[in-house]
Parts: C-alpha cells; structure tokens; sequence
C-alpha cells in the first residue's frame, strides 16, 4: 500500500481514457500522463452511470460513468466488491480514486461515491473548464520556450522563475512532448494459465498460491482471473481455489 495520499486531481473522463499510464516501480505512484502533461495519480470526477456489472460469484464488481466527454470503468474486487450495491444506473454521482491500468484500458479504483445534483455538476464542469485554461497557457509558454533551452533543468528553473510555474508541471509536459513507448498489450492470462498447469497437482490452485507465483499487483491478478472465470476457460472446484476446464 502506498503511504501517501496523492493529490486529487479534477479531470474529464476524456483525459483519463485516452491519456498514457506510466507505470512505477515501487512506492513511486503510477499515473496518466495527459495530452497536456498533467499527471493524474488520483483523481476526482463526477458523471452519470450508464452501466453497473456484479460477477457470479460476487468477488469483482464495475461501474461505467459517462460525462459528456467519454466514459470510463470503476473496478471494485474481493472484500470491496459490494461498494456499487446502493448505487443505480441512471444516478449523477461524484468519484475519487486511483487511476489503474488493464490490458490497455485505463480504469478507477474507487475511494469515495456519492450523488450529487445538476448544480454540482454543472460547477464541477466550470471548475475543469478553467483548470483546462490553465494548462494550456502554461503548456504553449513551455512548448515555446522548450527548444530555446539546451538544458532541461535551467529551462524548469527559468519557468519557475518568470511564470511562477512548478516544476512538477514543467516535467509533465517535457514528458508528454517526448517521444512515447509504445504501449505493449498487457494481457496476463496465458502467462497464468502457464502458472495453473505448472502449479495444479490435481486439485487445483489456490489464488494466494497463484497470486504469489504471478508476481502481480492485486487488482490486476483479480481482474485476469475473473476474465479466465467469466470466459469458462477455469472454474473454481471450491472457494479460494481455482482450475482448468
């Protein structure tokens, strides 16, 4: 677990989908790395429900919030799987959580859900209007002056000096003018399936056996096995235990 909170960082859902995830290592938090150079670790939206999805087996759990701009899934797993349960499709709620990525789908893990009124929308969308403003004042000054700079690090001092701008978002936006990684397709199942066969002695695998094995964040092991479970390529003979068709 992380022992810092991130900042919570107000955005559009447009921002979150179709941003970069940059994974960290360690206690360095991962983030999205928007077209501006924002990097979202946290973030705060607000939407209406346009799907809700509970598993069979009651252990994973989304939502999908649409806000005019794009939509996107929040993801609930194990002991947290009911945090959706009072909440209907059709509902205008507000989210906080942490942003995570998937098989190249960029989701949230949710903190905090309420309802919330048009009026709270509507100031939401103002808020991010200006926000939005903002950042790109401050990305077209550092795009203009980003080549004038043999080095990096006076270029972040002289913006922090004449523009009174951080250097946090400084290095976001270098970084999103950067030449970008190509994104590999993270898909963890063949890779657990390998792990079931070479773990199963008969009676199948534990998931904290699994788990263990796999190396994976939790909610990513969670997310690829309830894929496995919810496409009938493995079955859960009991609780806790997991095996091949």
């Amino acid at each position: 677990m992380e022992t810092l909170r991130q900042t919570t960082k107000v955005a559009r859902i447009f921002d979150l989908v179709k941003g970069e995830y940059v994974r960290k290592e360690g206690m360095e938090p991962s983030y999205i790395l928007t077209n501006l150079g924002e990097k979202i670790s946290r973030t705060k939206i607000v939407g209406t429900i346009v799907d809700k999805f509970m598993s069979d087996d009651g252990n994973y759990s989304s939502i999908t919030i649409d806000d005019d701009t794009d939509a996107i899934r929040a993801k609930a797993f194990k002991e947290d799987a009911d945090f959706f349960e009072e909440f209907d499709i059709g509902d205008h709620v507000m989210l906080i959580g942490k942003v995570r990525e998937y098989n190249d789908e960029n989701y949230i893990i949710p903190e905090i859900l309420k309802r919330v009124d048009h009026n709270y929308t509507n100031y939401h969308k103002l808020k991010i209007l200006k926000g939005l403003t903002k950042e790109k004042k401050i990305n077209e000054l550092v795009k203009e002056k980003w080549d004038k700079f043999a080095d990096l690090d006076e270029l972040k001092k002289y913006m922090k000096k004449k523009h009174g701008i951080k250097e946090e978002e400084i290095e976001g936006i270098l970084e999103s003018l950067g030449d970008k990684e190509e994104k590999k397709e993270k898909d963890y199942k063949p890779m657990l399936l390998e792990l079931i066969d070479k773990l199963d002695e008969g009676k199948g695998v534990t998931f904290k056996n699994l788990l263990k094995e796999s190396d994976l964040e939790d909610d990513i092991f969670q997310e690829a096995v309830n894929e496995l479970l919810a496409e009938g390529i493995c079955y859960e003979p009991k609780p806790g235990v997991i095996k091949r068709v």
